[in-house]
């Protein structure tokens, strides 16, 4: 996946969104403003992106983002490139919301054969004793982060929605899905995985389960505040599915997604359990949580699946074929729907009537 060439990003022109169509030429070199032949529109190279109408140089602002990914405090930010902090948040809030944009069209759209899924939450501290539930999922084979899910509460409603997160990008193909011992994880793996069978007749169809899933919990015993032993549970599938489907360790674990876990508390500042950067906002803690799920997908090689070349996780599940800059990751361009023209209602046009009747008069002689 690379960057797409310029195009128009106009949303009444009818030639939006196309790439390499011959309509986009150059309006003004050397502010770099393109103009569109189709609707006589100019834009400049920047629109889209983050870059977009900014004072500051784009090295600047890369260099900003990326301290913020890696868990840079925003006031060691503002203390070295002395920038308003309210133009450190701005900068911040428009990379997390860029990332979410990039990450569903980049990843949860994707077909994708998982393999080996493992889910879990966390709980957030925000200012005013709130706090958030966030949940989250990894693919095991490539290291890949689904995707996650934020709410106020601990519940089936949110296990839901990350379990609709990887249905999307999965392939009807043999699964493994491990949890911890939250027990509405096995209720929503069955209600999320399954697919309508089509008979023809009126209503709503019937809805059959995937017969390749296979669901896992891994539950930790405790005693006086300890944990004293590990209860690993085969809930859904047989046997010799699920050691097929474990692809390195021979038991049921969540290391990985418990991992990425302390990873994701390390780099945003937001999801530390005691600190003093608590944050106000739950979009907030979203565009964060976006920000480092798309480093850490794109810009950033991971030890476990270097081979002679270092690799990231997207690299390793196929979705590109590099290593992603900073630059590049903020600097790309989200193409408009395709143009669809409006049908006319009411009676046709007298002259369009008689074309159309003459025509017809044709045909029959």
């Amino acid at each position: 996946m690379n960057p797409q060439p310029l195009f128009c990003p106009n949303i009444a022109c009818a030639s939006r969104g196309q790439q390499n169509a011959g309509n986009i030429r150059v309006h003004d070199s050397l502010r770099q403003r393109f103009r569109c032949r189709t609707c006589q529109k100019t834009f400049r190279a920047t629109e889209g992106t983050l870059f977009h109408a900014k004072k500051y140089p784009a090295t600047t602002i890369v260099l900003v983002i990326t301290l913020l990914s890696w868990g840079c405090p925003l006031q060691a930010i503002v203390a070295a490139f002395e920038i308003d902090e309210r133009t450190v948040q701005r900068w911040r809030e428009e990379a997390g919301q860029h990332c979410q944009q990039f990450h569903e069209g980049a990843v949860t759209q994707q077909a994708l054969d998982l393999k080996q899924v493992q889910a879990d939450e966390m709980y957030v501290k925000l200012q005013k004793r709130l706090v958030v539930w966030m949940a989250m999922a990894l693919c095991v084979p490539t290291r890949l982060w689904l995707g996650g899910v934020l709410a106020r509460s601990r519940d089936q409603s949110m296990l839901q929605k990350l379990a609709n997160k990887i249905k999307r990008c999965a392939i009807l193909a043999p699964i493994l899905l491990i949890t911890d011992g939250f027990k509405g994880y096995v209720k929503t793996w069955q209600n999320a995985f399954r697919e309508p069978k089509r008979t023809g007749k009126r209503g709503r169809p019937q809805l059959l389960a995937w017969a390749e899933v296979v669901i896992a919990q891994m539950v930790k015993q405790y005693h006086k505040g300890r944990v004293i032993g590990i209860d690993q549970r085969l809930i859904q599938g047989s046997l010799p599915q699920l050691m097929s489907l474990l692809a390195e360790e021979c038991k049921i674990s969540t290391a990985y997604i418990e991992r990425l876990n302390a990873t994701f508390r390390a780099r945003c500042h937001g999801l530390v359990r005691r600190g003093r950067g608590l944050a106000k906002r739950v979009a907030t803690i979203e565009n964060g949580m976006y920000l480092v799920g798309c480093f850490y997908n794109f810009c950033t090689p991971h030890q476990s699946l270097q081979t002679e070349l270092a690799r990231t996780p997207a690299m390793a599940a196929e979705l590109t074929d590099h290593l992603w800059s900073v630059g590049e990751l903020l600097s790309y361009r989200f193409a408009p729907p395709p143009f669809v023209a409006k049908k006319r209602r009411g009676r046709k046009p007298k002259a369009e009537a008689r074309i159309q009747e003459g025509d017809k008069e044709i045909v029959t002689g």
